[in-house]
């Protein structure tokens, strides 16, 4: 009688983890410029793969016209600081949406910093050992890129993260200005096996400026955090500040590099907005949106590894000498016969095409077909290996 069905042993059934990755290039361009509707005085705003929401919590970027059923979802914007920023408090300043831009910071931190023991929402730390002297650790002031599933998939690879913004003046924001090198690049370049786990979002790591920071840093100077499952990068608004050489870079957050230009205005801020106001004035006196779409004039590139996780369980289907010599066909008999065998002292022989996995109670649950049919007799014995992903 043919052997039906045959039970895995422990050591019959293994799992095994592979990481696929896959390269992401975002260009500037797709950010602002390529799908400007009005000319250079709207394109930063009027884009037509930019989507505003009448909530005005945060926008949206597409890489095509958002409108159109061929857009795909790239990264949402948003900008917020924390309820304690001295922005938040700020006298003389019309500090536009501010409940909205405090609730966008604790609405992040809430979800990828989480609270502490006295139930209070932690801010974003970049970790004071790699602060300057006198500056507070706490990221107050921040501006967020949250990446769609569609790109970043099960995680942000470490170590893959680069972006480059430009530092110049408004209307040319990747060139070299008076005040600073022109592109500012962040990275979390060597974060492979240095990264952070007590986040609620899984694992992430600290942001540095790897080119266009202050010479006066000796390491590299934090500017944000990423967070590689949640997909989320948060960076510091001091990326858009200057510091002055020679001040000792304790009395002030900014990292950009200065030079310093007889006649030109002293300042510790590039001109974020287009009428020449700092990032303070743009978190305090902006929309949302308007800022958002400040920050998405200078960003130059972008580019990170996504990281696929896929599962795979591995049956090896163990074929002894004395299995599965028979078939359940019922054209393998004939007149009670099996058609393969022209003697009674002929061995009988199967050819496998297909296994089958089946639950405990014999529910047929997953096939596997064989690129071709296998010989089986009793003087032969086989191992098949099943894989399962998901």
């Amino acid at each position: 009688m043919a052997t039906i069905f045959k039970t895995f042993l422990n050591n019959d059934i293994t799992s095994t983890k592979t990481l696929l990755h896959e390269a992401i290039p975002l260009t500037g361009t797709i950010a602002s410029g390529t799908y400007n509707a009005g000319g250079a005085t709207t394109e930063t705003w009027n884009g037509t793969n930019i989507k505003n929401y009448a909530h005005g919590m945060f926008q949206s970027v597409y890489d095509y016209p958002y409108l159109s059923s061929s857009a795909n979802h790239i990264y949402d914007l948003s900008v917020g600081y924390a309820s304690g920023s001295a922005l938040s408090g700020t006298e003389g300043v019309d500090r536009t949406q501010q409940v909205k831009k405090i609730n966008m910071y604790n609405t992040m931190a809430q979800v990828l910093a989480g609270f502490d023991v006295t139930g209070g929402i932690r801010q974003f730390d970049e970790d004071g050992s790699l602060k300057n002297t006198g500056d507070d650790p706490k990221l107050k002031n921040c501006i967020f890129i949250n990446f769609a599933r569609l790109l970043a998939k099960d995680e942000i690879k470490k170590g893959s993260f680069t972006i480059k913004i430009g530092t110049g003046s408004y209307a040319n924001p990747k060139a070299v200005s008076a005040r600073t090198t022109g592109l500012l690049v962040i990275s979390d370049t060597g974060k492979q096996n240095d990264y952070r786990v007590n986040s609620p979002a899984g694992e992430y790591a600290i942001l540095s400026a790897t080119a266009g920071y202050n010479k006066n840093f000796t390491v590299p100077p934090a500017c944000g955090l990423i967070f590689y499952q949640a997909g989320v990068v948060v960076l510091s608004s001091s990326i858009f500040q200057v510091g002055e050489p020679g001040v000792g870079m304790t009395s002030g957050r900014g990292i950009l590099s200065a030079s310093i230009v007889p006649g030109f205005p002293p300042t510790h801020m590039i001109q974020y907005r287009p009428d020449g106001l700092s990032i303070t004035a743009s978190l305090t006196g902006s929309s949302i949106s308007s800022s958002c779409n400040y920050f998405r004039h200078r960003i130059y590139d972008m580019s990170f590894n996504n990281t696929t996780e896929l599962n795979s369980t591995i049956h090896f289907c163990r074929i002894n000498h004395n299995d599965f010599n028979y078939s359940a066909n019922p054209t393998y008999l004939s007149a009670s016969k099996i058609r393969v065998k022209n003697t009674t002292l002929d061995s009988p022989i199967s050819y496998m095409t297909t296994v089958g996995l089946y639950s405990s109670d014999n529910e047929l649950l997953a096939v596997a077909k064989l690129s071709e049919p296998l010989k089986k007799d009793p003087t032969n014995e086989m191992t098949i290996r099943v894989r399962l992903d998901y």
